[in-house]
């Protein structure tokens, strides 16, 4: 009974180059000889399902397999059918004019006439499995990296906390440098996935989301604080405390403040090695939330002045 080389990759007669070139891969990287050392039936698999691919994933082969104009080992029909093949070596396409796979000289899956095998893998498919090969032998690679994300505190962030995390299945302690912003990637070297062939391992990458504060916004190494005054406040002046990434302080509030006045508290910010930030105070003075008849007294006795230049 005649291959269909559609089965063979699990795809229907209509499917797109796209689909056929996604069931090529997840079957290439299942039964490549690479491995399935132990698996004598995954060399003959891969074998199949390589030569069903080089020939339905190609638009021009394709066509003709379509029409009947070659057959699924990628052979001629009609006259001209069952010219030879190569053998000395595995030729996959049995004699196919139009290119097939070899065993290389070392044994293992090697070169293709006319197939690119960076086209389905995305880079050399020895890279992908045994870290490629230098004059027949493997070269070293480094490991994958691996990547994770953390959750972590605004005043953590601020100020710097080591956290103790699970990275696959290894609890390791990391540390969060103080002023460490949103988005911001920590690199652990040398623990990510194993190297290939006596390559370095790689690394794992954490970045880091920093939570919203109920008061604080930072910006750079500045923290920004909005501070709410009464009108008396504003006024008459105050002594306020107000929190602090290091702890709550004393602030003066000077006499006749307006909304948006600005304080500067001087090393109250975020401090990292690269410099020491300051917090900025905003006022806001806050009318009360209910009628005040003493305060509109007091108003009317104001005489009124000029806010506005346009």
């Amino acid at each position: 009974m005649a291959k269909d080389l559609y089965q063979i990759l699990g795809v229907s007669k209509t499917a797109t180059d796209a689909e056929i070139k996604s069931a090529y891969r997840k079957l290439a990287r299942k039964y490549h000889p690479d491995l399935n050392k132990d698996d004598k039936t995954a060399a003959e698999k891969f074998k199949e399902i390589s030569n069903a691919y080089d020939i339905i994933g190609n638009k021009e082969k394709r066509a003709k397999y379509d029409n009947n104009e070659i057959d699924a080992d990628g052979k001629p029909t009609g006259f001209g059918a069952g010219f030879g093949g190569d053998a000395g070596g595995y030729d996959f396409g049995g004699g196919n004019p139009f290119g097939g796979f070899r065993r290389g000289a070392g044994g293992g899956f090697g070169g293709a006439q006319g197939f690119d095998f960076s086209s389905i893998f995305g880079e050399d498919i020895f890279s992908q499995f045994t870290g490629g090969t230098q004059g027949g032998r493997a070269t070293a690679r480094k490991g994958q990296n691996v990547s994770y994300n953390m959750n972590i505190d605004f005043l953590d962030a601020a100020k710097g906390i080591e956290k103790q995390v699970n990275l696959g299945g290894k609890s390791v302690n990391v540390k969060i440098p103080a002023g460490t912003q949103s988005g911001q990637t920590l690199r652990l070297k040398g623990m990510g996935n194993a190297g290939i062939n006596g390559g370095a391992a790689g690394d794992v990458l954490i970045t880091v989301n920093v939570g919203e504060h109920q008061y604080f916004k930072a910006d750079g190494l500045n923290v920004l604080l909005d501070l709410p005054i009464s009108v008396v406040e504003a006024v008459k002046g105050a002594k306020i405390t107000v929190p602090t990434v290091n702890g709550k302080v004393m602030v003066k509030v000077p006499p006749m403040s307006s909304s948006g006045d600005k304080l500067r508290l001087k090393g109250q910010g975020i401090k990292a090695k690269n410099g020491q930030g300051d917090e900025i105070i905003t006022l806001q003075i806050m009318l009360p939330h209910k009628k005040d008849d003493k305060l509109a007294e007091a108003v009317d006795k104001i005489t009124n002045y000029a806010v506005r230049s346009f």
